[in-house]
């Protein structure tokens, strides 16, 4: 009767480990089979990518259309902002020159109306060099200088020959007798030629 239970009971633990063993291996190939679905779904997803992944040559073009479009837009907008800001900064300077040579208007409308009653008429050529001086000083401040051409060799770069005439002196040959209209350099830039008579 014992050996009988103990038989039974070894059957028993074999059909367990069996089903055990059947139920490890059906998990793995559930696992197996699950492991291959996911792999299946990730590829075709990694297709669906790749295929998204290249344009056709019609979104190609209609890329680089639209970023053509964008770039000239880009390119007109900056164009009119830097134009509006160059005149506006014309504007400007305009108003800062014009405001620094009022106090030398403001001196020839005093010097004016002082010229009807003045007995002294050396008083009133002392006030207009005076102004005269002041207009000067203002030219110099903003870099505008006198060229010297009197008595100078004749040079195109600096000068502009209105006429010849005989030279006065054998030394002033080729050289500028007379100056009819001063020429002036702005930041050792011509601003304007002198206009001069060469002697001859």
């Amino acid at each position: 009767m014992v050996k009988k239970s103990e038989k039974s009971e070894e059957l028993k633990k074999q059909q367990d480990n069996k089903s055990q063993v059947q139920e490890e291996v059906t998990e793995e190939q559930v696992s197996r089979e699950a492991g291959e679905e996911v792999d299946q779904e990730v590829e075709e997803e990694e297709e669906e990518e790749e295929e998204q992944k290249e344009p056709t040559a019609e979104e190609k073009l209609a890329e680089l259309q639209d970023k053509y479009l964008r770039l000239t837009a880009e390119y007109d907008n900056f164009r009119k902002r830097t134009l509006k800001e160059k005149i506006e900064l014309q504007k400007s300077a305009n108003v800062e020159l014009l405001s620094a040579l009022l106090p030398v208007a403001d001196d020839f409308d005093r010097a004016l109306q002082s010229v009807d009653e003045a007995k002294d008429i050396e008083a009133v050529k002392e006030g207009l060099k005076l102004i005269f001086g002041k207009f000067q000083s203002f030219l110099n401040q903003q870099g505008v200088k006198e060229i010297n051409a009197k008595n100078k060799d004749f040079d195109t770069d600096l000068h502009e020959a209105i006429t010849k005439i005989p030279a006065p002196e054998k030394k002033l040959k080729g050289k500028v007798v007379d100056v009819i209209q001063k020429g002036y350099f702005l930041n050792d830039r011509i601003l304007r030629y002198s206009k001069v008579v060469i002697g001859e």
